[in-house]
């Protein structure tokens, strides 16, 4: 399900810039799905350095 949400906020706002990320996933809805966990700290700095970087207003 990784995206979804922004196909729903896009039904609101059309004209909104989006961009989904998250951790690398394998064999996704499957008994073998898996998480590759040393990508979770990459996914979370990540999204630390660009909250850092929204403007407030």
């Amino acid at each position: 399900h990784a995206g979804l949400e922004c196909g729903l906020f896009s039904e609101k706002y059309p004209h909104l810039d989006m961009v989904s990320f998250g951790p690398t996933l394998r064999g996704v809805h499957s008994p073998d799905e898996r998480l590759l966990i040393p990508t979770v700290q990459m996914v979370w700095d990540h999204l630390l350095d660009v909250l850092k970087n929204v403007p407030e207003k």
